[in-house]
C-alpha cells in the first residue's frame, strides 16, 4: 500500500514537471504574435454578385462611391507613417513560425502621380520595440551575433523604384505594388524588392508588404539550437498607415 502511494505520488510530480517544463518550451519557441492588416477586405458577394445584405441599388450605390477618382492634389504630396504603423519579421523553426512586431515606425512617402520617378520613400525602424511576447527570446536575438541592438538601434529602408502605383487613385481601390530599394540592417545595406499592395481611404494611405532576405545577408548567425532548426530566411512584413 506504502509502495503504491510512492508511485501516486511520483507519477503525480512527473506530470506536474511536464506541464511545467511545456508551458517554458511554448514560451520560448512558440509564436504569441499574430500579423494585423491594415487593408480591409473586400465584402462578400452572393451569386448575383450583389453584397451580402444589401440590395442591388445600394451596392450600385456603395460601387460608384468607392470608384470615385481623387483629385490628384489629395494623392500627391508628402505622406507621414503614423503611430499606429508596424513593422513584422519572421523567423520560421522546427517548432513554429514566430512573428517580432516592431511597434517604432517613422519615415514618410513622397508621392507624385505625373511623375512616378519622383515618388520616394524613406523609413526607420527602432529594432530596440521588438516584441515577439516573451522578452528572454527578444533579449537572446537583441545580442551581437544577431541583430546587435545596443550598436545598431535602427533598421532603415530608402525606396529606388516604384511599380503598381496608379496614376488615378480610386477610394477604396486596392493596387499591387512592387517596392525596390535598399534595406540597411547592421550597417549592412542590401537592395531588396518588396511586394504587396496599397489603398487610398478615408483619407489615409495604407500599404502591405513583405521580403525575405537571409540571417547571412545582415551578417547575422542563424540562431539555430540543439533543440530545433531554424530556417535561413526571414520574412519582412510592412504593416504601414500613413497620414499627411
Amino acid at each position: 500500500m506504502k509502495n503504491k502511494k510512492i508511485l501516486i505520488l511520483a507519477a503525480a510530480i512527473i506530470i506536474v514537471a511536464g506541464g511545467a517544463l511545456y508551458y517554458v518550451y511554448d514560451g520560448l519557441t512558440g509564436n504569441h504574435v499574430e500579423i494585423e492588416s491594415v487593408i480591409a477586405e473586400a465584402p462578400a458577394t452572393d451569386n448575383s454578385g450583389t453584397l451580402e445584405g444589401t440590395s442591388g441599388n445600394a451596392e450600385q450605390e456603395e460601387t460608384e462611391a468607392a470608384e470615385t477618382s481623387e483629385n490628384a492634389a489629395d494623392i500627391d504630396g508628402t505622406w507621414a507613417i503614423n503611430a499606429d504603423s508596424k513593422v513584422y519579421f519572421s523567423v520560421t523553426t522546427s517548432r513554429d513560425t514566430v512573428n517580432y512586431e516592431i511597434g517604432k515606425v517613422t519615415g514618410s512617402w513622397q508621392l507624385n502621380t505625373a511623375d512616378p520617378a519622383q515618388t520616394s520613400a524613406v523609413g526607420t525602424v527602432d529594432v530596440t520595440s521588438m516584441d515577439s511576447g516573451n522578452s528572454q527570446r527578444d533579449k537572446h536575438i537583441s545580442e551581437a551575433e544577431y541583430l546587435d541592438t545596443a550598436q545598431f538601434p535602427n533598421a532603415e529602408f530608402k525606396a529606388i523604384s516604384f511599380e503598381g502605383l496608379p496614376s488615378e487613385w480610386k477610394s477604396g481601390e486596392v493596387y499591387d505594388v512592387s517596392i525596390k530599394g535598399e534595406l540597411t540592417v547592421k550597417g549592412i545595406t542590401k537592395e531588396v524588392a518588396f511586394a504587396g499592395k496599397t489603398s487610398y481611404d478615408g483619407g489615409s494611405l495604407k500599404l502591405e508588404a513583405n521580403t525575405v532576405v537571409t540571417f547571412g545577408d545582415f551578417g547575422m548567425k542563424n540562431p539555430h539550437t540543439v533543440v530545433m532548426e531554424t530556417e535561413n530566411n526571414l520574412t519582412i512584413e510592412l504593416r504601414l498607415l500613413l497620414s499627411k
